[in-house]
């Protein structure tokens, strides 16, 4: 069992390596095996994978005939039947070797999957092996090697960081074919064998070793000079630690990229196991129901529990467990700020009660909101799908009236990365309010998306009840926006009446812009825009000196919308607080001081009777996702696995379900 040390722009070269591509078939006993596994890579100098195109080739044309491919496969699924032996024995070399097989299966799978169907894909499983001279033959289409291939890995109790990682990469990679395909896959053999047999009464053990290893966020173990050198002192071989792993793991991790290259990954990606993990969870919870059942996945992801409910009352989904919560929402908030944590997050709290009932049940949110505020104030350097993601979130929490109130009281100090103003000291609310409206305005300069103004405008109407102590410049803001707003519905307006006023077209037929529903868009906004206002108004008036005081500096901005037949009946309650706070201030004479105002106004407003002022619905709304959301999100989860996955390394030439710009 010599240990081989490889460059891979040598394997190509490599006899051992031809032996399996080649003519020879090569029983899965024969010790040919133990040298083709044994090899350590070194100072790579490409991105290019260990089974070169030349070597597939030759594999996809002679294993019809020798059946190698499938017995590699078994000598895969014979060495995991022995890990906890070689653990129990320190045996690194085995355990090794067992990483070794299984990194150059998911090699030769990403390959087959690009270059042949699923059919014949399943056909390289299934060729046997025949004696010397005889013809090749190709027994029955089996799935349980594939069973076996995708959940041996992940349920044994002595399992390596290292063999773990493959498991995980390999059943994306099997996966994959997805990303060839523009249209939606929602059948085909390896998505069969996940929603049946082994797979489906594994689901919930799947799904959550998953996420056990998206919460454990640990780091990939460094890699150790040589296989030997730390037998006498590893300490064991459990789960998560270094030793028994080969030399340059790491730049198997990258699959081949140059020291300095494998440097700068490890950099990005410091965490391979837990990034890896939860883009295959993603992809899991993502695919779509089956004719007959609904996707087990997505309902273990529904319907898990916290660790410490003690409830009694059985589950009605069938992949049921539980996890610890709070372990869960630290890894949330730490992780935050990437693309796929917040769609987890997003997933989680959309579609799973126990997980929101927890998050909102918190007295810490400000942990998890942060980031995701952070996220849309960067809102130029973030892709557009991670904006809607982080807004939606926002938008769920904001449903809650108790997280609505609790917001306001959270103090925050000096926020570094708001850099418009300097924050010594707001609450968590006018901070969320502020970052808001900064969204809306960006919007309407740049991607004029009305998807996003909805969403931004539904969670600032869900807030506006409970509107509390508005921070000075929050309240500005809100007063800010709805000049805008009113400073483009006048320019749209003058637009129409210009173009209506203009030559008329060959014919005698205009050719007019359609300012009607420009004006119309813009019309609903600024209808919103008073409907919040007026909320918080009508429901926390005294809680608010600093939105009167706003509302009243920039009075003029509401008088031409005072008439208009859209908004009279909502303008009502803003005149009579408009009216009545400038009466008070004419009583109290001229010249006024900003403090006096503000004391004026506080006195006021526990003078205003609240029966001067309408009783309008309550402001609330609720997200509901689209029609078929997997065409938005199937696309979505692999443009992140195309672009975060560790070593997995794609070629932009015949992907077509996403396009390289919206990746």
């Amino acid at each position: 069992m010599g240990v081989s040390t490889s460059q891979i722009s040598d394997l190509s070269e490599n006899q051992t390596l031809k032996t399996l591509v080649g003519t020879e078939v090569v029983s899965e006993n024969d010790p040919f095996w133990n040298q083709l596994i044994s090899f350590t890579f070194t100072s790579p100098t490409n991105r290019r994978v260990l089974a070169t195109d030349i070597c597939v080739s030759m594999l996809i044309e002679n294993n019809p005939r020798t059946g190698n491919f499938g017995a590699l496969v078994r000598v895969f699924l014979g060495r995991t039947k022995e890990l906890k032996i070689s653990t129990e024995c320190q045996d690194q070399l085995f355990i090794w070797q067992a990483h070794n097989t299984l990194f150059m299966i998911r090699c030769l799978l990403k390959v087959f999957i690009r270059e042949m169907s699923e059919d014949e894909l399943c056909q390289q499983f299934s060729y046997q092996q025949r004696a010397p001279g005889s013809c090749g033959k190709r027994g029955p289409l089996d799935l349980t090697r594939f069973h076996d291939l995708c959940l041996c890995p992940f349920f044994s109790r002595d399992i390596t960081y290292s063999i773990l990682f493959e498991a995980v990469t390999t059943l994306l990679i099997l996966l994959s074919y997805q990303l060839f395909h523009k249209e939606i896959l929602r059948d085909g053999h390896i998505y069969k064998c996940l929603m049946q047999g082994k797979c489906l009464e594994l689901t919930s053990r799947l799904v959550k070793t998953l996420l056990y290893n998206f919460i454990r966020q640990e780091k990939c173990p460094p890699p150790v000079t040589h296989i030997f050198e730390s037998q006498s002192d590893s300490g064991g071989l459990l789960y998560g630690l270094a030793s028994g792993v080969a030399s340059g793991l790491w730049n198997v991790f990258t699959l081949g990229v140059a020291r300095s290259r494998a440097s700068s990954d490890l950099e990005q990606h410091p965490l391979p196991l837990s990034t890896q993990s939860l883009l295959l969870l993603l992809v899991l919870a993502n695919l779509t129901d089956g004719p007959e059942q609904p996707n087990p996945y997505r309902q273990a992801i529904m319907s898990f529990k916290n660790t410490q409910d003690t409830s009694s009352i059985p589950s009605p989904h069938p992949h049921t467990f539980q996890i610890n919560f709070n372990s869960l929402y630290t890894a949330l908030c730490d992780q935050q700020r990437s693309d796929p944590a917040t769609l987890l997050l997003y997933t989680l709290l959309h579609q799973n009660a126990n997980v929101r009932t927890y998050v909102l049940s918190r007295t810490d949110v400000e942990n998890l909101v942060m980031p995701i505020l952070e996220i849309l104030y960067h809102v130029e350097d973030r892709n557009s799908h991670h904006v809607y993601m982080a807004l939606i979130i926002l938008l769920i929490l904001t449903e809650d009236d108790t997280f609505n109130r609790s917001i306001h009281e959270v103090i925050l100090k000096n926020i570094t990365w708001y850099t418009e103003r300097s924050l010594t000291e707001i609450s968590l609310g006018s901070l969320l309010i502020l970052v808001v409206i900064r969204t809306i305005q960006f919007n309407m300069t740049r991607t004029r998306d009305k998807y996003l103004h909805t969403n931004c405008l539904a969670a600032l109407a869900n807030m506006s009840a409970q509107f509390r102590c508005l921070h000075q410049y929050a309240a500005q803001r809100i007063i800010s926006l709805f000049a805008l707003l009113s400073k483009k519905h006048n320019k749209v307006l003058e637009q129409a009446t210009q173009s209506l006023r203009g030559p008329l077209g060959s014919g005698g037929s205009t050719t007019l812009p359609d300012y009607a529903q420009d004006l119309n868009v813009i019309e609903e906004v600024i209808r919103m825009m008073l409907e919040i206002i007026n909320s918080c108004l009508s429901n926390s008036l005294h809680h608010n000196p600093n939105l009167v005081y706003a509302l009243l500096y920039k009075r003029e901005l509401f008088e031409q919308f005072r008439s208009h037949p859209s908004f009279q009946d909502i303008m009502q309650n803003l005149d009579t607080v408009i009216s009545f706070f400038s009466s008070r201030l004419e009583q109290a004479g001229s010249d006024l001081s900003v403090e006096r105002v503000q004391e004026v106004i506080k006195k006021g407003a526990v003078a205003l009777p609240k029966d001067r002022l309408k009783k309008f619905p309550e402001l609330k709304f609720k997200y509901v996702e689209e029609d078929k959301p997997e065409d938005f999100f199937i696309p979505y989860v692999w443009s992140l696995v195309f672009n975060s996955g560790v070593g997995l390394h794609w070629s932009p030439q015949g992907i077509e379900l996403f396009s390289m710009d919206s990746s």
